[in-house]
């Protein structure tokens, strides 16, 4: 099989090769295509892989091109993780929210607002292309804002386009840790909502729902992750635990607070460590591979650093440093592949799952995954609170893609501005001028 990844120059590909190393079964990926506009890159990545398959039997062959079209066709799978304009662009979003007093952050409010702007119409565009050059391929969209990209590229792929994420996988490990279950994967997770907006509401090993013996336990409750971050009192308020991305959410103030007082926003350090990275890949005769994997455990230990700190939820656990999200592609793949079902939980269409969302509202929920694609299992309905917040956040990405197809200022606007995030109608009038005026993305916007 031929496997493209668009991106194919971006930081964590060697993770998605390193998991195809393991894989010896029939029906699995014999070439691996990497595109990126960023030659630079691809001569990096193409390194650490080569360093990476040393050795190892019949490893997928590797080839990068930064021709679109090439890249595309004939593949039977694509991998999409884009950064429509790059950590800069990353780091423009968040200091521009954060001058306004309003978060920043890529995939949560003002920030996840201006990068979905500028990549949902680089992600239409390669939808269209998709369903030219390779029609029978299916797209698993790992770009962000991850629901919003899916949903756009849907409109043009349907089904066949698939996103993911690996915060409700981690989150679901860790609940499965603290509670003692031998094998995270043979429990079920009730998870529903949207990307970096969603709920664990019970986790059933045997048949029995596990969770509530987690909420009604304080220590327990407060010895992982999400028990440090939002506090025990507030998760059994909730009777569930949410999505780490709900901190944003919850605990605004002192998120947006906490980034302000930063040395550097998160984006401003990965460009930094990247750009040094992908610097010492060219100019050293080091191993490609040891200086990614450095660079790589930085990475990962300081992910949300600011919202640990203002929770005082100290450093993360050494199990959390290993991803995941490459493992999460890679079963998913597996399973429409080879009809090897599973379940996964996944960023799909409604279809009639949440009945407060239309049908083709893209939702994360646990799906059935075989031959045909994913299936979104019915869910029970969210309470109130979280119905709210996930109607509202729909609502924003509805006019995201509304001023992306239009063309709109006054629609983007509007998108700013019915945030939760963003409680001011003339703060989205200023944020988007900012936003126009350090993004050539969103020159589109009139």
């Amino acid at each position: 099989m031929k496997l493209t990844i668009l991106g194919g120059g971006g930081f964590r590909v060697p993770l998605v090769y390193g998991a195809l190393l393991t894989d010896r079964a029939e029906g699995r990926v014999t070439q691996v295509v990497l595109h990126d506009l960023d030659a630079q890159r691809l001569s990096a990545v193409t390194r650490v892989l080569a360093e990476q398959a040393a050795g190892v039997p019949d490893a997928p062959e590797v080839t990068a091109t930064t021709d679109l079209d090439e890249a595309l066709r004939g593949a039977d799978f694509v991998f999409s993780a884009i950064r429509v304009g790059g950590l800069e662009g990353r780091a423009n979003d968040e200091r521009v929210a954060l001058a306004e007093g309003v978060l920043g952050q890529e995939t949560v409010g003002a920030g996840g607002i201006a990068y979905g702007l500028r990549t949902v119409p680089v992600a239409i565009d390669i939808a269209q292309r998709v369903a030219r050059l390779a029609p029978d391929a299916w797209v698993i969209n790992f770009t962000n804002p991850a629901g919003l990209v899916t949903e756009a590229m849907s409109r043009h792929l349907g089904d066949r386009v698939i996103g993911i994420c690996d915060s409700p996988v981690g989150l679901g490990r860790r609940i499965a840790r603290v509670l003692g279950v031998k094998n995270p994967g043979e429990a079920w997770i009730d998870y529903v909502g949207l990307n970096h907006l969603g709920w664990v509401r019970g986790l059933r090993v045997a048949g029995r729902d596990e969770l509530p013996r987690l909420l009604a336990d304080p220590d327990l409750l407060g010895s992982f992750e999400e028990g440090k971050l939002f506090g025990v009192d507030w998760l059994r308020s909730l009777g569930a635990i949410p999505n780490e991305y709900l901190h944003y959410y919850y605990f605004n103030r002192e998120a947006v607070r906490a980034y302000q007082q930063a040395d550097k926003t998160r984006g401003a350090f990965l460009a930094d460590q990247q750009a040094h990275f992908y610097r010492e890949v060219e100019r050293s005769d080091a191993s490609a591979l040891e200086i990614w994997d450095r660079t790589r455990a930085e990475r990962e230990a300081t992910y949300m650093s600011e919202n640990r700190e203002t929770a005082g939820a100290g450093e993360r656990d050494a199990d959390d440093l290993s991803g995941g999200y490459e493992k999460v592609a890679l079963a998913l793949m597996r399973a429409i592949a080879r009809d090897e079902r599973t379940t996964l939980i996944l960023n799909v269409r409604n279809q009639g799952t949440l009945s407060v969302l239309d049908s083709e509202a893209v939702i994360e929920v646990p799906c059935l995954v075989d031959a045909n694609g994913a299936h979104p299992v019915a869910v029970a309905p969210l309470p109130d609170h979280a119905t709210g917040l996930v109607c509202s956040v729909k609502a924003v990405e509805r006019e995201v893609l509304a001023a992306a197809e239009s063309g709109s200022r006054t629609t983007a606007v509007k998108a700013f501005a019915l945030h939760p995030l963003v409680d001011s109608v003339n703060v989205a009038r200023r944020l988007v001028e900012g936003y126009a005026g350090v993004h050539p993305g969103l020159a589109y916007l009139r």
